[in-house]
């Protein structure tokens, strides 16, 4: 058998920077790049020191890094607070009445927020915590829609000290109250409901559900949001306005060791036992700001949206602590993106002007679905940098966002990275980096990324394996929550000393990457590893096609036969031709042994409200089984059961 995934696609459109987008840009040549990178690689304490000079410390490190595989400790015996570098450091000059939040709610209200304001609500609701009693080192459970108190709930937390672990707002009650036994939790904060599709979602119901029977959560702090009715427990529960009554809006901000935990975020659609990945404040404030000033070459004027929810990595990094860390405009939206209408991505980005757009390659297939007279309604003229985020790209996706949603005139930056890693990984800088439709081309400054086989050899070019990290990044995990052992077995076991991310990748021979999908959605099919982002993008690259999702089902003959789901465009009708045809098209794109052996049309596919695909419920549809296992984050329950319908 194969040991090496396979790889067949090949993409040779390839296109440079812009010279009017170079000019301005921090990173104007490759070559430059080349040569940060060399020495962010060679000499990283000099490399990282100077970015983390860059912003305030409390009390300067004595070293970069100590490492003791697989513990790292960043900016070690320094000290500093991150409230500080998103807020204060911002308020002795003019960025001070620049908006540091703009914001819009699902039903159309509007709200900005200057860095002075925004500083102003986060030290009263730190002084709200500590009426409360909430300390240092205390852990937070924060679960609310995306409005601008989940970005002050987070920086208050981070300006007493305290650990906040935000939970995303479609996890059920058994969700939070895994989470809240996980990490010994004091405090919720949450909010009555929240909006999603025009209907209300009942958080606060959900929190009363998940502390039924007693958990370690003492105080319950509720924010008025959709003015839905809830039980209010006396002694436990308090409004979040009352209590802004009894505080002022002055609060010192705690500085803290640079290894001190930031946040604990557990990943989503794991079985079992939570799996809370902790961040600490130094590296991980150092990685974000960084990759957020060169990835996104950021300028002053720039208002950046990352749609992302405030629940997942994404969130935290590219729509909290990254942008006002830089004294960026970080726009937020708390709704659906085809609420009321399929363009309303469009006309908020048309609205405040939007400049640089930061999504997940399953919305840019949605906004293809929909259609493109959607587009046509709205001036995207403000837009100069794109960037795709969550999953691999296909190239299909990727043209259609470059010309359609870009007018041909925006780079792309096509980020991977992961929950662990904190911080963007793998990325084009866009001034700099030549980009090609589906890859992620370059690691970024002090990642030392490769691909091997299983014994942990290097590849060679366009050989698919594992994709390792080979060095200790700033941004990195520095453990699982309370479990040790499990951070080393699953992370740094299997090749010693190295990160191992779970995705499987292949490097052309211009070293760029292309990232197909994780290990576990590798097929075997007859002997040959085949990676399934691979088939998914031959499927989409199909002028009918919208999107696809392939899984294995199990197969006496061949090990695993492959079952392609898809969806097609609107004016399309489906047909056994098409399936045919379909069929055909996957066997020129990559290869007959990689044509699905079965195609099911579905009207939609089972996501995630953050727009992932849930592989693991098609498997389960694919091999006739009975659906089992979490469904609380799908976005609509009917599509899993119209699947399951189909024959």
């Amino acid at each position: 058998m194969a040991e090496n995934i396979e790889s067949h696609l090949v993409e040779k459109r390839v296109f440079k920077p812009a010279k009017g987008f170079v000019k301005g840009a921090r990173v104007k040549s490759l070559e430059q790049y080349r040569r940060m990178y060399r020495e962010s690689i060679t000499r990283p304490d000099k490399f990282w020191a100077r970015e983390a000079g860059e912003l305030v410390w409390e009390r300067r490190w004595k070293s970069v890094l100590k490492w003791k595989v697989p513990f790292a400790q960043w900016f070690a015996g320094g000290k500093l607070n991150v409230s500080v570098n998103c807020l204060d450091r911002h308020l002795g000059g003019p960025t001070r009445n620049k908006a540091a939040i703009l914001w819009e709610g699902e039903p159309g209200d509007k709200r900005a927020l200057t860095f002075q304001q925004l500083h102003r609500d986060v030290c009263r609701f730190a002084n709200v915590l500590k009426r409360n009693k909430i300390r240092k080192g205390d852990r937070v459970i924060i679960y609310l829609p995306t409005i601008p108190e989940a970005a002050i709930a987070m920086l208050a937390c981070t300006r007493i000290g305290a650990v906040h672990s935000v939970v995303f707002g479609g996890f059920s009650a058994d969700s939070i109250r895994d989470r809240i036994a996980d990490c010994g939790a004091v405090a919720v904060i949450t909010a009555d409901g929240g909006y999603r599709r025009g209907a209300i979602v009942p958080l606060k119901k959900n929190v009363d559900d998940a502390l039924h029977g007693g958990t370690s959560i003492k105080r319950v702090i509720v924010f008025r949001r959709a003015g839905n009715d809830i039980h209010i427990e006396e002694g436990r529960d308090v409004w979040w306005h009352r209590e802004l009554e009894y505080v002022d809006a002055h609060c010192p901000a705690v500085a803290v060791d640079s290894e001190h935990p930031l946040y604990i975020l557990y990943t989503s659609g794991s079985t079992g036992k939570p799996k809370g990945i902790l961040h600490t404040t130094g590296g991980y404030l150092v990685g974000i700001y960084s990759t957020m000033k060169y990835v996104f070459d950021l300028r002053d004027e720039d208002v950046y949206w990352c749609t992302a929810d405030i629940g997942w990595v994404t969130g935290h990094s590219y729509v909290v602590y990254g942008p006002l860390a830089n004294g960026t405009t970080t726009l937020m939206y708390e709704g659906a993106p085809n609420w009321p209408e399929p363009d309303r991505f469009w006309r908020i980005i048309e609205e405040y002007g939007v400049n640089i757009l930061y999504t997940a390659p399953t919305a840019i297939r949605a906004f293809i679905r929909w259609g493109d007279q959607w587009l046509k309604k709205h001036d995207l003229s403000s837009l100069r940098l794109l960037g795709s985020v969550g999953e691999p790209i296909n190239p299909e996706a990727w043209m259609w966002y470059r010309d359609k949603v870009g007018g041909g005139r925006c780079p792309i930056v096509d980020t991977w990275w992961q929950t662990e890693t904190g911080a963007i990984m793998i990325t084009p800088l866009p001034g700099a980096i030549p980009t090609k439709p589906g890859s992620a081309t370059l690691p970024f400054f002090g990642v030392d990324a490769a691909v091997v086989d299983e014994k942990g050899n290097e590849v060679s070019a366009n050989v698919g394996g594992r994709l390792i990290i080979r060095q200790p990044w700033p941004s990195m995990l520095r453990s699982i929550y309370g479990d040790k052992e499990r951070y080393k077995k699953q992370y740094w076991s299997e090749f010693k000393g190295r990160y191992l991310t779970g995705d499987g990748a292949r490097r052309d021979k211009d070293g760029y990457f292309w990232i197909v999908g994780r290990i576990d959605d590798v097929l075997n099919v007859a002997g040959h590893r085949l990676g399934t982002s691979e088939i998914e993008s031959a499927l989409v690259s199909h002028p009918s096609v919208a999107e696809a999702a392939v899984v294995g089902r199990p197969d006496e003959l061949k090990g695993q036969s492959v079952v392609a789901f898809v969806t097609v465009k609107g004016s399309v009708t489906v047909s056994t031709s098409l399936k045919t045809e379909l069929r055909e098209h996957v066997g020129i794109h990559i290869g007959a042994i990689a044509k699905p052996d079965e195609i099911r049309f579905a009207e939609a596919l089972p996501k995630t409200r953050s727009g992932k695909i849930m592989r693991r419920l098609l498997k389960e549809v694919a091999s006739g089984k009975t659906v089992t296992g979490d469904t609380t984050t799908l976005e609509d329950l009917s599509v899993l059961a119209k699947l399951s319908a189909e024959e």
